[in-house]
């Protein structure tokens, strides 16, 4: 009984001696290259975006251009407002509302 539990002593402390040792000769773990940095960053901004949508805006983000300033839907109601607060009716405001989208 006595020489079962020494070979069991001996074998636990050679497997915890190879773990450690196996566990030092282990790589640390990797900086990421600028172009991972940047997939991580566009991917994490992209949620909430699917299909089209998504494959533009992470083609541009990863491109590293500065998306738009607002979404056609956004310029549509400021110009809407812009328009409605200078009182501008027919004609007027079709002409306001052309120039002011394309801004």
């Amino acid at each position: 009984m006595r020489t079962q539990l020494r070979v069991l002593a001996v074998v636990s402390l050679s497997l915890f001696a190879a773990g450690t040792v196996a566990a030092q000769q282990m790589p640390a773990k990797k900086d990421l290259t600028p172009q991972q940095q940047r997939m991580s960053t566009c991917n994490s901004q992209a949620s909430g975006k699917v299909g089209d949508e998504r494959k533009a805006f992470m083609s541009s983000c990863l491109k590293g251009e500065q998306p738009a300033k607002s979404s056609p839907q956004e310029r549509m109601k400021s110009c809407n407002a812009d328009a409605s607060a200078k009182g501008l009716k027919g004609d007027a405001r079709k002409s306001f509302m052309s120039s002011c989208l394309k801004h």
